[in-house]
């Protein structure tokens, strides 16, 4: 069965384990230098330039960062292979990293109208499956996906349901590549004048029924 007809689709070795593991100890590093500048009061809790500590979806012990040099390289990178596999002709919007740790947990939910097709990858860590339902249809017990480091999946993210259950290792590690169709005619970018800017520099206003916050799964 294709994207098409099921809504999702597990590339295997998307990224090679190098690549994965590169990724995944630079943002380790990343979130290293973010405590740092707060701990030394370099930057404001509520400057998010450099990441944040939570974000809502999340514990506060949760490494967060929208639209980093790296993620968006991947987005840039990956997106003919988004569109070979949905069949789509698809635009760029954003990027999104977490560091998971201990006790995290997502509940179910569907992403904004500007995460329309997406893809989660593993960099690395211990290992945290994502459940979806594919029928589209809320409250079913859903299909559990494990990926391995360098794995994505690609899913309909405005319309399937997913989430995680609650997270048993040390730390996880993954990103978030977020397009759209290009028929759709949303903006490039996420509003951004180019890829590899914070989300200060995204749209200004929520989309109805969302708040004011680029989250993601």
């Amino acid at each position: 069965m294709s994207f098409k007809t099921k809504g999702y689709a597990v590339i295997k070795k998307a990224i090679s384990k190098d690549i994965a593991e590169f990724l995944f100890n630079y943002f380790l590093i990343r979130k290293q230098v973010l405590l740092t500048f707060r701990d030394l009061k370099f930057i404001s809790d509520k400057d998010h330039t450099f990441g944040e500590m939570g974000d809502g979806q999340t514990g506060k012990d949760t490494f967060c960062l929208y639209g980093d040099v790296a993620g968006d390289t991947l987005l840039l990178k990956l997106q003919s292979l988004m569109e070979k596999t949905t069949g789509i002709k698809l635009q760029p919007n954003n990027s999104y990293m977490r560091v998971y740790v201990k006790g995290d947990e997502l509940k179910r939910h569907t992403d904004r109208f500007s995460c329309e097709i997406s893809t989660t990858l593993n960099l690395g860590g211990d290992k945290w499956p994502i459940y979806l339902e594919p029928s589209g249809k809320k409250g079913k017990r859903g299909v559990r996906i494990d990926l391995d480091p360098g794995d994505m999946l690609i899913y309909k993210g405005c319309i399937l349901e997913h989430w995680r259950n609650k997270f048993k290792g040390k730390e996880c590690v993954q990103v978030f590549l977020h397009y759209n169709r290009v028929s759709s005619k949303t903006d490039l970018y996420d509003s951004r004048p180019h890829v590899g800017l914070p989300s200060s520099f995204a749209r200004k206003s929520p989309e109805p029924g969302e708040r004011d916050e680029n989250r993601n799964i």
